[in-house]
């Protein structure tokens, strides 16, 4: 199987599962993951950053680097010993509190993300865990595991509210449009700090998409502040949306 690169007008829907795990062959070495950088800046009121590499989705408003697409070419390998000194050395250099990887999605490599938690878990500094959901969604026991952490928050990032929607904007087979509700339930069932962030710009997403989404939400018993997205016009995301056939800007 061909790997798949971003998406354009003419691309097949693929199967995200699928494509975790194809992913994770390229990125995920033992309880190793790839990286290309670490920084902090300044969204959640200061956050220290490690940015890895690799995703099984392919939305076109993405705003990361190119790595998302190609992770065969981009990063080295860190452990998760190395990427808490990292995370915490740039951390304690810039006064801040708050800790994430970033730039793909976190919860491919289970392990690596599990250890990397354990470590934080004896310090002061608090993980913020961005995801797609399509991985807590499938795994139930995956969001279980998280629930020992004490200083985690998790923020679900939402595609799309109707099948058409998650196929157009992510690339992904319409039929899983659905996992990152179930993660959003089980999230809510096991009791963690979390909160849902939709991508919901209405150049994008239509107010009836929208409407369903909510709908969708509070069906599953999610009725807390949505951090609502809109789409910004990073170089990275302008490239994709073109290729996808969308002109938004």
């Amino acid at each position: 199987m061909e790997y798949q690169g971003f998406i354009t007008k003419g691309s097949v829907p693929f199967d995200p599962l699928e494509l975790a795990r194809e992913t994770e062959k390229l990125c995920i070495k033992s309880s190793s993951r790839k990286y290309t950088n670490f920084y902090c800046t300044g969204v959640y009121g200061g956050i220290s950053t490690g940015y890895l590499v690799g995703c099984c989705l392919r939305c076109v408003f993405c705003w990361v680097s190119f790595s998302r697409d190609f992770p065969d070419k981009y990063g080295k390998f860190f452990t998760p010993e190395e990427i808490f000194e990292r995370l915490v050395s740039n951390a304690r250099k810039a006064k801040v509190k708050k800790l994430r990887v970033s730039g793909g999605e976190p919860t491919l490599g289970k392990a690596h993300l599990l250890r990397l938690l354990d470590l934080v878990e004896d310090t002061n500094f608090f993980f913020v865990l961005e995801t797609n959901g399509i991985l807590l969604g499938k795994e139930p026991e995956y969001v279980r595991a998280l629930k020992k952490y004490r200083n985690l928050y998790v923020r679900v990032s939402i595609k799309a509210g109707t099948p058409e929607g998650f196929e157009r904007r992510t690339g992904g087979k319409g039929e899983f449009y659905e996992l990152p509700y179930l993660a959003v339930e089980t999230l809510k069932r096991e009791d963690l700090y979390f909160r849902v962030a939709p991508m919901s710009d209405s150049r994008l997403m239509p107010k009836e998409e929208r409407r369903e989404m909510i709908r969708k939400l509070k069906e599953i018993g999610y009725k807390d502040y949505l951090e609502e997205e809109t789409c910004d016009p990073y170089d990275t995301s302008v490239k994709r949306l073109r290729k996808a056939g969308f002109s938004i800007f």
